[in-house]
């Protein structure tokens, strides 16, 4: 493909693997490399044209990467790779601890800008799609309360910070939001909700041998930026019942905007989501972000950048004028 934009996956879990699919979906790009911590012998690659290389050398491919979408984990594996590889390419990431945005985004943003590359972050659908409709919400309802459930489903950044637990072998992480609070909101009534009223945690854990339940449980529910504000429940299973169970990642949800505009008229604006496979869907925000990452950075738009920062036309393949034509 003549021009096409080099991607490259770094991390080849659950994301990275839709990263791959997401690719080749797309008219103008093609999987470069595939960047791993384990053995690159053990990789399958979607494609088994796309070659596998070590993660750990993985700055020598600066010149055959474009963009390097970075598919490791919000908790401990974005925060120290997304700085070291926004030294060496244009990258697209997933960082999902919203809390943590804020520094995460000036850590990107030193890197990104004194290295002369682009770095574009918490790219999917909550922050990602979902942060765009809450931004759209408060602007056009400036009067007004805004609301965002999620679930119910398998959450991958609340996952992957259980399965970091120390004793926890395995492990999925539910989100399930209150029918109740949902119904209270649509009515446009914009009631106070606390986090506890709008949403419930359920945990499915599966031990190390000689663990001690009790302690891992703790170490969940008290877990500061995921499970604190929550109400959480840990359910201890056995391998073969999560394998059994719980190997589909099914996920959604809705931003509402309740408001008043005029003399008093009632607004309610709602944007969902229902999704059979949360990390496809991710993936394929990712990909799409990737192509407005590279983009920017070709035009000399360097250092970090956010949702809000990227103009819609930027994601489509297609030129502004037949957007215009098309869509407008």
């Amino acid at each position: 493909m003549v021009n096409a934009i080099r991607i490259g996956i770094a991390g080849y879990g659950n994301l990275g693997k839709g990263v791959a699919h997401a690719v080749a979906q797309q008219p103008d790009m093609v999987c470069a490399g595939i960047f791993t911590r384990r053995p690159a012998a053990s990789i399958e690659p979607v494609n088994n044209k796309v070659p596998v290389y070590p993660m750990d050398a993985i700055e020598q491919y600066a010149d055959k990467i474009d963009v390097m979408v970075l598919c490791g984990g919000s908790r401990s594996d974005l925060p120290e790779q997304g700085p070291a590889l926004a030294k060496w390419f244009t990258t697209v990431d997933s960082y999902d601890t919203h809390a943590k945005i804020p520094e995460y985004y000036a850590a990107l943003d030193d890197a990104a800008s004194a290295a002369g590359t682009t770095a574009v972050l918490s790219v999917g659908w909550d922050p990602g799609l979902f942060s765009i409709n809450r931004l759209y919400g408060e602007t056009v309802l400036a009067d007004g309360a805004t609301y965002t459930f999620w679930g119910k489903g398998l959450s991958q950044g609340h996952s992957d910070a259980v399965r970091r637990v120390e004793g926890v072998s395995q492990a999925v992480q539910y989100t399930i939001p209150s029918e109740e609070a949902i119904a209270k909101v649509r009515a446009g009534g914009a009631p106070e909700l606390t986090t506890g009223e709008k949403h419930t945690r359920e945990c499915y854990v599966v031990l190390e041998e000689g663990t001690d339940a009790a302690k891992v449980e703790e170490a969940i529910v008290t877990m500061p930026d995921y499970f604190a504000d929550y109400s959480t429940t840990v359910h201890f299973i056995t391998a073969e019942e999560l394998a059994a169970e719980h190997s589909a990642m099914p996920h959604g949800g809705f931003v509402i905007r309740c408001g008043n505009t005029g003399a008093g008229s009632r607004q309610v604006m709602e944007y969902s989501l229902t999704l059979d496979s949360n990390p496809e869907f991710t993936s394929s925000v990712l990909t799409a972000y990737a192509r407005a990452a590279h983009k920017l950075s070709r035009s000399g738009q360097h250092g970090a950048k956010t949702v809000f920062d990227i103009a819609p036309g930027l994601l489509s393949p297609k030129d502004p004028a037949q957007l215009r034509k098309e869509l407008l």
